[in-house]
């Protein structure tokens, strides 16, 4: 199943900055892990936020909520997810 994943970033500022740092690098690893994985399909930043917009593909509801959960950053996360559908006009067949 496909998912559209708009994830924003809200550190405290009161976060000390190597906590801080610390948090984002084990962030960092594990995203890369889920790319080579195939789970996390495709990351893009919003400019000028501390936010992204992912494509996640996983099995159901509840393997994407296992991953988002598990994300070291989640705690300071705002997440809204929409399931993603095949479009009936849509030309490639290897995006489903």
């Amino acid at each position: 199943m496909l998912f559209h994943v708009a994830m924003t970033v809200k550190l405290p500022r009161d976060l000390p900055a190597e906590e801080a740092a610390g948090i984002i690098a084990r962030e960092k690893a594990y995203a890369q892990d889920l790319q080579r994985q195939g789970k996390w399909r495709h990351i893009w930043r919003v400019a000028g936020q501390y936010a992204n917009v992912s494509i996640f593909d996983v099995s159901d509801n509840d393997e994407l909520h296992q991953i988002l959960s598990g994300l070291p950053l989640f705690p300071f996360m705002e997440i809204e997810v929409t399931p993603l559908l095949r479009h009936p006009s849509a030309i490639r067949e290897d995006d489903s």
